[in-house]
Formats: C-alpha cells, sequence, structure tokens
C-alpha cells in the first residue's frame, strides 16, 4: 500500500469520526403516527436524517457532537400548509401590482414570505397557483439559494376564459387577449390536457383548477361551476399519466361535485358544500383543505374602504362565516381532512392560527396536527421524507414552548425550527 493511498484512508477515517451528529433532548415528542404524546426522547440527526429517536436523553458517544436542550419544550415535525400562494400577499395594491411589478420584483419579495413562513414552523407547503416564479423559488430554496420551506408547487391555475384564475379578468380589452392553454385557460377536454401537459413542462409538481368562481376574482360570481365533468376528468387523467394529482379550488356545491365525479384529489375551501357534496367526497376518498383563516381575513379586509375593488366586497363577507360551518360539517361527516390556509390572502407567517378555527370548529387537536403532518405527507407522496418523527426522514422538526395538546396557541409561536438537520431559529 503506498504512502499517498495510506494518507487518504487516514483522512477519510478522521472525517467520519470527527462529523457531528445532532442530540436533540427532547422534554415532550409528538408521535404524529399514533397520535401520541411521548416523554423524555432524544432524536439523534446525522446530516439531513434522522437516525434514532431513542427513550431517555442520550449522551453523545463522541466529543464533536452537539447537544441541544429542549427539555422544557414539545417537539414535532415540522408543519406542513397545503395551500399557500408564495409569489404574493395582500395589500390594497395588489391587483394594479400585476401591473407594476416584474417577475424579479416578485421573486425577491417572495424571499421575505418564505423565510417567515419558515420562522413560523412551516418547513413545507403547497403553492397553490402563481404566475410561474412559483417553480424558479422552489428551485431556489432547494438549491440552497434562499431559504424557506419545501415547496410543491402547481404553478398555474388552470381556469376557464373569465373563469377564477383567467389572468386578464378586470382588464381594459385591449389586454385582454384571448389567453389559451400555455396561459392556463381551458374551453375543452383538449385545451385542458394540452394546459396539464404545459404545466408539466413548465415544472409544477400538483395540477389545480378553479372549479367554480372566487371570492378574490375581479368576476361577479363567486360560485358558480366553471367546468364541465368531460374537461376535468380530461385533466386529471392527463395529470395521473404524468404522475400528478389535482386540486380543485370550489365555493359553490354544482362545481365541487363535478370536480369530485371528475377525480380531483383536493377541494379547497369547500364554502358552500352540501351534505351530499361530503357524502360524496366520503365515496371517492376526497379532501378537503378548508382555509378557514383565509375565509375570516378576507371578510376582515371587506371592510376597509377601498381595499378590495367593488365587485370582491358582497363576495368576501359572504364566505366569512361560511368556511368555518362547512368544516364542522364535513368533519363530523368524516370527510379526511388536509391542513391549508391561502397564506397570501393574509400576511403569511400566521399559518397557524387555522389551528385554532380547527379546534373550536369541533376538530381535536391532534388530529388538527395530524392534518398538518402526516396526511398532507401522504398526499404528497412524500410519506418517506417528512410528517413525522423516525429514523430515516429528513430531520424537520420544530419545538413550541408548551404542549399544542394542551393550548393550541403555542403553536403560533414556534420556539425552535430545524429543516433537513440545519437550525433556522433557535
Amino acid at each position: 500500500m503506498t504512502k499517498k493511498l495510506i494518507h487518504l484512508l487516514t483522512f477519510i477515517v478522521a472525517l467520519h469520526v470527527s462529523a457531528q451528529d445532532t442530540f436533540l433532548h427532547c422534554g415532550k415528542l409528538i408521535d404524529t403516527k399514533n397520535g401520541k404524546v411521548l416523554k423524555e426522547k432524544t432524536i439523534v440527526i446525522s446530516g439531513d436524517r434522522i437516525t434514532k429517536v431513542a427513550d431517555g436523553y442520550l449522551t453523545p458517544p463522541n466529543p464533536s457532537d452537539k447537544v441541544i436542550d429542549l427539555k422544557n419544550k414539545t417537539v414535532l415535525p415540522g408543519l406542513i400548509d397545503m395551500h399557500v400562494h408564495v409569489e404574493g400577499e395582500t395589500n390594497p395594491n395588489q391587483y394594479l401590482e400585476r401591473f407594476t411589478l416584474n417577475d424579479a420584483d416578485v421573486a425577491l419579495r417572495a424571499t421575505t414570505f418564505l423565510k417567515t413562513t419558515l420562522m413560523a414552523g412551516f418547513t413545507t407547503v403547497r403553492d397553490m397557483g402563481g404566475s410561474g416564479v412559483n417553480v424558479s423559488l422552489r428551485n431556489a430554496v432547494n438549491k440552497g439559494y434562499i431559504y424557506g420551506p419545501r415547496i410543491f408547487t402547481a404553478e398555474k391555475s388552470l381556469a376557464t376564459t373569465g373563469g377564477h384564475a383567467d389572468p386578464t379578468n378586470g382588464t381594459k380589452s385591449e389586454l385582454m387577449g384571448n389567453p389559451g392553454s400555455k396561459e392556463g385557460v381551458v374551453n375543452s377536454a383538449e385545451d385542458g390536457k394540452k394546459a396539464v401537459r404545459q404545466r408539466y413542462k413548465n415544472g409544477a409538481d400538483w395540477i389545480k383548477i378553479t372549479a367554480t368562481g372566487g371570492v378574490l376574482s375581479v368576476a361577479k360570481n363567486g360560485q358558480n361551476p366553471q367546468f364541465t365533468v368531460d374537461e376535468i376528468k380530461a385533466i386529471t387523467e392527463t395529470a395521473k399519466d404524468y404522475g400528478m394529482f389535482v386540486a380543485a379550488h370550489a365555493h359553490g356545491d354544482e362545481g365541487m361535485q363535478r370536480a369530485i365525479l371528475g377525480g380531483v384529489k383536493t377541494i379547497e375551501h369547500g364554502t358552500l358544500m352540501s351534505e351530499a357534496t361530503m357524502d360524496l367526497m366520503v365515496k371517492h376518498d376526497v379532501y378537503l383543505v378548508p382555509t378557514i383563516i383565509a375565509g375570516k381575513e378576507v371578510g376582515k379586509n371587506a371592510r376597509i374602504p377601498g381595499y378590495f375593488p367593488a365587485i370582491i366586497v358582497p363576495k368576501a363577507l359572504a364566505v366569512e362565516s361560511k368556511m368555518t360551518e362547512t368544516f364542522a360539517k364535513a368533519y363530523k361527516k368524516g370527510v379526511k381532512i388536509a391542513f391549508g390556509t391561502d397564506a397570501g390572502v393574509f400576511p403569511h407567517g400566521i399559518n397557524a392560527q387555522e389551528f385554532g378555527y380547527m379546534v373550536a370548529a369541533g376538530m381535536p387537536i391532534m388530529e388538527a396536527i395530524q392534518s398538518a403532518t402526516v396526511t398532507p405527507a401522504f398526499l404528497l407522496n412524500q410519506t418517506e421524507n417528512i410528517g413525522s418523527i423516525e429514523a430515516g426522514k429528513l430531520a424537520d422538526i420544530i419545538a413550541t414552548d408548551e404542549d399544542p395538546v394542551q393550548n393550541v396557541k403555542t403553536l403560533e409561536n414556534v420556539a425552535f425550527v430545524m429543516k433537513e438537520g440545519k437550525i433556522y431559529k433557535n
């Protein structure tokens, strides 16, 4: 064996021996997989992964290992928000900004929203539609260029002409043009197939359709169905070919039923959902993403003169309390729930207020936490990586000052944030 080879092997062994592991001493640990609160646990982290979860407070074997004392905290997996809009944030000028901000402006501003979201304990989000900058933001986070939660994005939402998410709604006729599948506007089954393929080409992880009118679009009706069942089936079947699920924004009941029969996986908002539609969701294994906080926030802003265009105000006031009522009924009916907030419709970073609204509406806090951890991990096809604290999974870990099972409000101000083994807040 040559001296050079011996030196190389010695270096590799020394590097391995000196590699630093992190030991988290946890006073309480929420087992999201089994819905239990465990006591006095140690989580061992090597690199970006959890290598061990052990009873008691382990002593590190190597002097280089790091110990984080969370003995007076409650530790749980990083939270997952299944409905955010990372590109923007509500403000009185939001409709004007479509004409004044460049993509670079949108992206640079969004870096602040992403950091705020991560510091609030949300280590993964599903972005439910923007201009396409969301794909670049996802890639920048993944490459470590910017701080933020892991992003799964729908890129540009699919709409019908004049429907919610038609990007030319409310503009003067010279600017309207005739957007089509490339721009995410669909008017036939064939358009739908092409639009899905375009989203795949653009880098989307999910597909989102606007199955009904919307509250914040510059259009009169916020409830009417806007896709046919055949159009939705073409979209969901094509999405399946490309390894993607479909989410459906929906406020009105008829549009929800069409979306469910068309094969979508999640219903976003579900504001005016009937009990018959709830039964249909249970039958077809479709999840509700309730966004209760969004209804409350848009109702509040609608009372501020001039905050929204006049056409939006009555729609915003109409949904304010309905989302809570629908959520309560759907939960009791056995509809599966995935946590989502519509952050961006309200300021990023207060996402965890949704937990309080869910609990007040009748959902036990442990189930609400599971709806923001194991459930979305499953829907994102990321169960092997996120959603629970187990050996082999990514070290996405947060901690709260109090036990959230005893005080849900503590989730609104997390004390510790780790994503992929890196500490962002301590």
